[in-house]
Formats: structure tokens, C-alpha cells, sequence
């Protein structure tokens, strides 16, 4: 069975601007895409389920306690707030705990049925000491510590398929070679300054559906070859979509549905446990991001159930 997490807390209302426009974060989605996988019969409300409290020992394992106890006691800096692109409250903050904890279930889900998925998560920008990007904490690094620490994982390979690089993951797991960063993105995209992962794909501005597969299906086999993990994480942003007004790629929705084939097919061929992180999406449609989202669930439920 496939296991989701979600919970009506991942959809945060948000201030529109000064002159009336919507925020540029398209936090619907969280409510749109189980709504529209429902509606279809693609998955029923067993398949959803709502992330209990995340224990801060594995928020601690991953970010420091300065940067937890300011997050908590909403006193992080003004200008870490503005890069973080969220106003801060309470409720954002147990948002961003419960996500976290949605990643971590979703472990235990994969172990058992070979895939989970959160409707959320993927907050890749999130870094041991600070936050950026839409992102607080680091769902996906707090999720893999916790199989380290628990034992339920020797090797974890993350494939961050979201336009922008995964820049808080690589820094945060740079000195540990139980985990290997893999970051396929936008070469002209934020952030500016890119970091270092286990293996960097920058791809150029206008890059399109052949260019983006084949460069994703003669990288990704070797890696589960020569790394040999045990667990996987997948961050399958739908922000490489040619109508992604922050992306810069040209990738279709069905070229962002065949890469999500392929990460799967390629995560069963080896036998790989796999826990999916929904990542970004920016089109200015909404329609068009939950469509790509969905596909990634369909595809899901296609391929493994």
C-alpha cells in the first residue's frame, strides 16, 4: 500500500504583497494535490496519513541548537526571516516540525512496501545553522540521520531533482560518507552561490526533455552501482517545467513524469527502499503544478502497487 503523509497543516495561509498579489509560494497545492489524487480514485483517504510530533532530538541531530531554540522562540534575525521568505509564527514552525516528521514515517513505510511519499518536504535550502528559500528545517537530512541513528540504513543516496541546488543537504552531510548527495539543477538558478554535493549536474538555461533524460539515465544507474546504498530519498521538484516562472529549463510534464519513472525503476531494480520529498513548483497556473505533482504519485502507485 502506498502510505502519504500529509496533514491540513502543510497548507500555511500566506500575506498577500503590499499591491495585492498572491505570494509567490503556491502553498495550495498541499491541499489541491491530495483532493485531485482522491477525486480521480489514482489513491482513497487510507492512503493519507496525518505525521504525529517530531521528537527535537532528530531536529538536533542535523541542525545546531542555536539556530532551534531562536527558531522556537521566534527570534531569528529579520534578514534570515526575509531569506527564509516566510513570515515567521508558531504555527509555521510546527508546520515545518511536522513535515519533518512526515519524512521520518515515511521511512518506516518504504522499508516495508518499497515506497512513501510526503506531499511536502524536499526543504533542501535549509542548512545546520540557518534557513533559506522557502525552507526551515531539512526534512529529508533529519529523516536520513534518523536511519543512521536507528540503524535501519548503512548508505543513503539523496537524488535532489529540483531545479535548485540542493545546497543545505550537501553542506550538511559534506563530511559523511554514509551519505551521497546527488543535485541535478538550473547552472543559472538560485542559489547564486552553489555549494558542493557528492556529485553536481549543472544544467544550462532552456535545457529540454532529451538533453535532461539522458544526462539522468547515464548518471543514475552507476550511481547505485559504485555506491551501492540501502535507502534513497528523492526530491522531485516539478520546477524543471518548461512553464516554471523561476526554473529556466524547458522540460514537459511528460518528460518530468518520465523522470520519475526512471528514479523508480532504477530504485526497484537495485532494491532500494525509497522515501519522495514533492520539492518546488512555481507555474503561474496552479493546475499545471499539481498535475506534475500528481504524476509523480500516479506514477508511484502504478509502478509499485
Amino acid at each position: 500500500m502506498l502510505y502519504i503523509a500529509h496533514d491540513p497543516i502543510y497548507c500555511h495561509p500566506l500575506p498577500t504583497s503590499p499591491n495585492g498579489e498572491p505570494h509567490r509560494f503556491p502553498m495550495l497545492k498541499y491541499e489541491l494535490i491530495p483532493e485531485q489524487l482522491i477525486y480521480e480514485g489514482t489513491c482513497s483517504s487510507e492512503n493519507f496519513f496525518s505525521p504525529s510530533t517530531l521528537d527535537e532530538r532528530w531536529i538536533l541531530g542535523v541542525h545546531t541548537r542555536q539556530y532551534w531554540e531562536d527558531l522556537k522562540q521566534l527570534r531569528i534575525s529579520e534578514k534570515m526571516v526575509r531569506r527564509i521568505g516566510f513570515p515567521l509564527s508558531v504555527r509555521l514552525i510546527e508546520r515545518e516540525t511536522r513535515i519533518a516528521q512526515g519524512t521520518i514515517e515515511c521511512t518506516h513505510h518504504a522499508l516495508k512496501y518499497g515506497v512513501s511519499m510526503n506531499v511536502a518536504g524536499g526543504t533542501h535550502h535549509a542548512y545546520a545553522d540557518r534557513g533559506e528559500g522557502f525552507c526551515l528545517l531539512n526534512d529529508v537530512a533529519i529523516a536520513a540521520n534518523y536511519l543512521l541513528e536507528n540503524k535501519l540504513a548503512t548508505k543513503i543516496l539523496v537524488i535532489d531533482l529540483d531545479v535548485h541546488q540542493g545546497n543545505g543537504t550537501a553542506v550538511i552531510f559534506q563530511n559523511d560518507p554514509r551519505v551521497f548527495t546527488f543535485s541535478m539543477h538550473g547552472k543559472d538558478n538560485y542559489p547564486l552561490h552553489k555549494e558542493i554535493s557528492n556529485l553536481d549536474i549543472a544544467l544550462p538555461t532552456g535545457t529540454q526533455d532529451d538533453e535532461y533524460l539522458g544526462l539522468l539515465t547515464k548518471t543514475l544507474p552507476s550511481l547505485f552501482e559504485q555506491q551501492k546504498p540501502d535507502f534513497a530519498f528523492y526530491i522531485s521538484g516539478v520546477d524543471i517545467l518548461g512553464t516554471d516562472k523561476l526554473g529556466k529549463l524547458k522540460v514537459s510534464i511528460a518528460g518530468c513524469r518520465q523522470r520519475d519513472e526512471f528514479v523508480f525503476e532504477q530504485c526497484q531494480a537495485h532494491q532500494v527502499p525509497l522515501v519522495v520529498s514533492m520539492g518546488g513548483g512555481y507555474s503561474p497556473r496552479i493546475a499545471d503544478i499539481v498535475e506534475a505533482h500528481c504524476n509523480t504519485f500516479r506514477t508511484a502507485q502504478k509502478m509499485y502497487f
